[in-house]
């Protein structure tokens, strides 16, 4: 299993981090335009753990159909997403919002494992694990400039 790990300070509350990313619609505002990112599942959605949320993407040329299973929901600290359909043969990604001073740290803690089975440590090395640092790395800068601090 693999693992991506990220944490962002955002000086806003707990509670109002939480409503924004329990709304599926604003993973738009996160994602870089280069996925070709869709919601295909009717909205608004009401979050919470069972709802399964169809989206498409595209990695590179290739289109992705992709389903996830809220597994864990937990207002206003944590909650859970796990692929049931899609690109990768594992991916569970577990968001936690954690209070801390005049703000919030918004954590994402992603395990998965590439397609591939044998040669998956190649296809990761060359065609995932960049992309998904750069994706990470893309919704921290969304993620900041959404919620900066106006004083």
């Amino acid at each position: 299993m693999r693992n991506l790990f990220k944490e962002t300070f955002v000086p806003f509350s707990t509670e109002e981090i939480f409503d924004f990313f329990s709304k599926p619609e604003n993973l738009n505002l996160l994602t870089p335009d280069s996925l070709r990112f869709r919601i295909l599942s009717a909205l608004p959605l009401e979050m919470k753990q069972g709802t399964i949320i169809d989206y498409s993407i595209k990695l590179g040329a290739i289109p992705f159909k992709w389903r996830t299973e809220i597994t864990a929901w937990e207002p206003p600290f944590r909650f859970v997403d796990t692929q049931l359909k899609g690109p990768y043969r594992v991916w569970i990604h577990e968001h936690t919002f954690i209070p801390k001073d005049s703000g919030t740290i918004v954590r994402d803690s992603v395990s998965y494992l590439a397609p591939g089975w044998i040669i998956e440590p190649v296809i990761h090395r060359l065609l995932i694990k960049n992309k998904l640092e750069d994706i990470f790395d893309y919704r921290e800068k969304k993620l900041k400039s959404i919620f900066k601090d106006n004083d």
